[in-house]
């Protein structure tokens, strides 16, 4: 099973029940899903760590809901290089959440890994860090640097700033193109039909 499946389910062979890019059949039980997962994670692959860590995480597929086991997964493959786990790991230490002990600097220590290999996600959060620390410049930094990469309520957040009078003209012109340049780069036919098919799970604009 191919990463591309989870992308490829729109598409899927409803005849033969095949994955649009891997022609593997669909799975057709909890159980299956997770049997596969599993197989992946044993050859080391780092995005099904990331996915059986949710399902731990979430208790779904038939699986319990075990957050140490979800943890251990997600630290797993963030040293293999998912930068999902490791947001996923700085948000629980953050927030406190799943009976994990808030721990905001330990958060933040894993929202930096994650925003260094390029999760734009982290990086605003970065961003709300270094604001609430009074560091204007800095958090102007992080969140110019997340919409780079695609997060679009940093543009919100700098715009909330200028109106206040805290960031320049200049300042928010740059934010403006930046933004613009970003959607321009990842601009595709196929990005708009499945925003027209599920605008709020799919919209990029």
């Amino acid at each position: 099973m191919c990463s591309g499946c989870w992308y490829a389910n729109a598409n899927i062979d409803l005849d033969k029940q095949l994955c649009a890019l891997c022609r593997t059949p669909a799975p057709d039980s909890d159980e299956e899903i997770v049997e596969r997962t599993k197989k992946r994670v044993e050859v080391g692959d780092a995005d099904a760590m990331f996915s059986l860590g949710n399902y731990y995480a979430d208790g779904e597929n038939g699986l319990p809901k075990d957050y140490p086991k979800a943890l251990e997964l997600y630290k797993q493959a963030g040293e293999l290089g998912s930068i999902r786990a490791y947001f996923n790991i700085g948000t629980a230490y953050y927030i406190g959440k799943n009976g994990v002990e808030m721990d905001k600097q330990k958060g933040d220590r894993y929202f930096e890994l994650a925003a260094m290999r390029g999760n734009a996600m982290a990086r605003h959060n970065l961003g709300c860090t270094e604001l609430e620390a009074g560091n204007m410049s800095r958090a102007l930094k992080h969140w110019m640097i997340a919409l780079g990469g695609g997060h679009s309520k940093c543009l919100n957040n700098i715009q909330l700033l200028y109106s206040l009078g805290q960031v320049t003209k200049d300042e928010y012109t740059k934010a403006l193109r930046a933004r613009q340049e970003y959607l321009g780069e990842i601009k595709s036919e196929q990005r708009d039909e499945a925003a027209a098919i599920d605008g709020d799970k799919y919209k990029y604009y």
